[in-house]
């Protein structure tokens, strides 16, 4: 059995952001299959937003031209009361679009939290005596709530940005195909340094997540009721709240170089973004005042302006896609990291099952290792003939508490076998051995519940006699 890192792990994971392969995306894809339907709605509304979108532009130009400067007061109220139902229905899809967002992501985490806690569940106790409860606790909360954040946020905006996009540049080629040109030649001033700020986001985000393990791990050690007890009685409330006011002091300068990476870039490209209609204008005028293009008019230029805007918008929003759509592939990996890893103990397919479980315990040249460089047990031979007591006594670390543990399976031997009533215990069905095996651990841990629930953990069918005489018999050996 090799001891689980999953310190070590995480920083193999994250050493360089991880590769956008066909195996990766199926895996993302699997939890999307069980809700096709509802995806493909919330992709068709997505697409038909931006066919409104364009909408109001268009009927801006037509207000210019056929209601102002062709002086039809009645065609400027239909054309007025259209882009007004246009509006009301673009909201209307919007929100139907929120909806299925909300719908999806949250049956997505559910899915994820269930099939995670699941797999977590089987593995053996060797995953969490060396594991870090504030790196488990961080992969089922904050991990999949960013995942759960790709499926409303990220994915969804790709899709809008990209459909927006689209239609815009297709109904700006119709419109005028010289403007629309003039329009797009800023677009690779906004495209070439995406990379460039996507790879220095992606090394913040990685530290930015290690220290918040880090934060978790302290927090989960010191507020503890056993961990703040040894705080007090060693006095190191003032190192603890340092080495926590030190983590808190790195994740916030972190927090605000992730926040304000490539803010310099944006500012120019917002500036190019802002210049744009400018060039449009002249462009535009010079065609129509001094060429005297025929076909042009005021409200096409109006409308052009309007839809290079919507055009640069998504644009400027893509960049920002660009880096969460990283950082979400990297949320995915740690997820996938710990569904993946293996369960060392399981059922063989063809368990023995019997109706009971009596007869003598014996270890017959049992060996253990977490690592074979260090052995903890070598060579164990004893019996326990049935109704026996056995005491075993020996100093901190010698093994008596992994000889305990593999009774019942919480880790399994690396050599000799384990037999309870002439079966290696290996060759038991898991649950049944368990169940048949009464084991009283050094730490109390009682569960954030009553006493009766707590009782009735062990025996959900408990009658209340019963009961009674386990707190009896409890208060005996207190």
């Amino acid at each position: 059995m090799r001891r689980i890192n999953t310190r070590e792990l995480d920083k193999e994971i994250t050493a360089q952001p991880p590769k956008v392969t066909s195996q990766l995306l199926k895996r993302i894809y699997l939890y999307l299959k069980p809700y096709q339907l509802q995806v493909g709605l919330s992709i068709l509304v997505i697409l038909f937003a931006p066919l409104l979108g364009v909408l109001p532009s268009m009927l801006t130009g037509r207000i210019i031209d056929e209601g102002f400067i062709g002086g039809n007061f009645t065609k400027l109220v239909t054309l007025i009361a259209a882009s007004f139902l246009v509006l009301i229905l673009t909201g209307l899809v919007g929100l139907l679009q929120s909806y299925l967002g909300s719908w999806l992501s949250q049956n997505i985490g559910k899915d994820m939290r269930n099939h995670m806690y699941g797999h977590l569940q089987k593995l053996s106790q060797g995953f969490y005596s060396s594991g870090k409860q504030g790196e488990i606790i961080t992969r089922m909360t904050s991990d999949i709530s960013g995942v759960q954040s790709f499926v409303t946020g990220t994915l969804t905006q790709t899709i809008a940005n990209l459909a927006t996009l689209t239609t815009s540049m297709i109904a700006m080629f119709q419109m005028n195909g010289a403007l629309a040109i003039v329009a797009i030649l800023i677009v690779p001033l906004l495209i070439f340094p995406i990379k460039l700020v996507g790879k220095k986001r992606w090394e913040l985000t990685n530290e930015s997540q290690d220290l918040n393990d880090e934060a978790n791990e302290l927090l989960n050690e010191t507020l503890s009721v056993s961990g703040q007890q040894l705080v007090k009685l060693f006095t190191k409330e003032e190192a603890e709240y340092a080495r926590y006011s030190s983590i808190n002091e790195n994740l916030t300068t972190v927090k605000i170089k992730e926040a304000t990476v490539g803010r310099w870039f944006r500012m120019i490209a917002q500036t190019f973004v802002e210049a744009g209609p400018m060039f449009i204008y002249l462009v535009g005028g010079f065609m129509l005042l001094v060429n005297n293009h025929q076909g042009l008019t005021v409200g096409d230029i109006t409308v052009l302006v309007a839809l290079m805007s919507r055009m640069y918008r998504p644009l400027m929003q893509l960049m920002d896609i660009h880096i969460e759509f990283i950082r979400s592939l990297a949320l995915f990996t740690r997820i996938f990291d710990y569904l993946d890893m293996p369960v060392d103990i399981e059922n063989k397919p063809d368990a023995t099952l019997p109706t009971t479980l009596t007869g003598d315990l014996s270890f017959n040249a049992v060996t253990f290792h977490y690592n074979e460089q260090s052995p903890i047990l070598k060579g164990i031979n004893f019996q326990v003939n049935e109704g026996e007591t056995l005491a075993i006594v020996g100093p901190s670390g010698a093994g008596k508490s992994t000889i305990f543990n593999l009774i019942p399976r919480l880790y399994d031997v690396t050599g000799g076998e384990i037999k309870m009533g002439g079966h290696d215990i290996r060759d038991l069905d898991l649950h049944f051995l368990r169940q048949n095996i009464g084991m009283v651990t050094q730490e109390t841990y009682p569960f954030n519940a009553s006493i009766r629930d707590n009782l009735l953990y062990a025996k959900s069918d408990a009658t209340e006699e019963e009961l009674i005489q386990a707190c009896k018999e409890a208060n005996i050996y207190t």
